[in-house]
């Protein structure tokens, strides 16, 4: 089925980090895989998804979504999970990160370890530790 005729998946925030990484309240997810990991630089996004501006020229990027690492560590790896389609769902897969992604209370991978899980409509997920300001709700619409 094409995804013009399945359910729109999203992203919603569910913490002013989490809207601030988004650059709105919610954001259609329109490519796959969508991946999300860590930004540890410094310099101010020139848009809210990826950070062409910032990598070396001819190089892809290696997340659509940068989550900016504040001044404390939140435990958000480089390259930290992507939301695919498999054809008949959403699955989020852990990409190897250091902590792991939690999707409604279950962590997914962690000690680079990786890991999936089936994505239902409304799932919470947190990205890295259960004390990360990076939480997000899974929507199909």
């Amino acid at each position: 089925m094409p995804l013009s005729e399945r359910a729109r998946p999203s992203l919603v925030a569910l913490t002013p980090e989490a809207e601030a990484a988004l650059g709105a309240a919610e954001v259609e997810i329109d490519m796959f895989p969508f991946r999300v990991g860590r930004d540890s630089r410094s310099l101010a996004r020139a848009t809210p998804y990826t950070l062409a501006e910032r990598r070396t020229p001819g190089t892809q990027p290696s997340n659509e979504l940068y989550l900016p690492e504040p001044d404390e560590l939140v435990n958000v790896s480089r390259e930290h999970f992507q939301i695919q389609h498999n054809g008949t769902s959403y699955v989020l897969v852990d990409r190897h990160s250091t902590c792991g992604t939690i999707v409604e209370g279950a962590v997914i991978g962690g000690r680079n370890a990786g890991g999936e899980v089936q994505l239902s409509d409304g799932d919470v997920i947190i990205v890295g530790t259960s004390t990360s300001p990076y939480v997000f709700k899974f929507r199909l619409r």
